[in-house]
C-alpha cells in the first residue's frame, strides 16, 4: 500500500472526525440531569481581560478551536498524500510529528471520552504511523 493513498484515508476520517466533533460537542442529553450545570455555565458572566465572557463561552470556543485544528490537520494529511516518495523523505519530521500528534489525541481519547473519539482517533493514529513508515 502507497503512503499517498493511507495519507488521503486519513485525511478523510480526520475531516469526519472534525464533523462529528463540530456537531455534537456541545450537544446535552436530558437524560443526564446537567441542566442546572449548563444553565450556570451560560449565564454566570464574568469580565476576562476586558471582556464579559461566559464559561460557556470558553467552552464553545475551545471546541470551535479543536475543530479548526482538525480541518487543518486534514488538509495537511491530504497534502502529504499529494507528494512523491522524495518528497515525503524531505519531511519525516512533519509524519512522525503529526502520527505522535494522534497517538496523545488516542490517549485523551481514552481517558477522557469515549468509544466513537477512540475509535477514530485510534484508526487515524494508525494510519499515520503507517503512513511515516512508508
Amino acid at each position: 500500500m502507497k503512503a499517498s493513498l493511507i495519507y488521503r484515508i486519513a485525511s478523510t476520517l480526520i475531516v469526519l472526525f472534525a464533523a462529528g466533533h463540530t456537531l455534537g460537542f456541545s450537544k446535552i442529553d436530558p437524560r443526564w440531569g446537567i441542566e442546572p450545570l449548563i444553565s450556570n455555565m451560560r449565564n454566570i458572566h464574568f469580565r476576562a481581560q476586558g471582556f464579559n465572557r461566559s464559561y460557556w463561552d470558553f467552552y464553545v470556543g475551545f471546541g470551535l478551536f479543536v475543530s479548526l485544528f482538525l480541518l487543518f490537520v486534514a488538509v495537511l494529511s491530504w497534502q502529504l498524500g499529494g507528494l512523491t516518495p522524495e518528497s515525503l523523505q524531505l519531511v519525516k519530521g512533519i509524519r512522525w510529528s503529526l502520527a505522535f500528534c494522534f497517538v496523545g489525541v488516542a490517549i485523551l481519547s481514552w481517558r477522557y471520552f469515549f468509544v466513537a473519539p477512540l475509535l477514530y482517533s485510534v484508526v487515524i493514529c494508525l494510519c499515520l504511523i503507517i503512513g511515516a513508515i512508508l
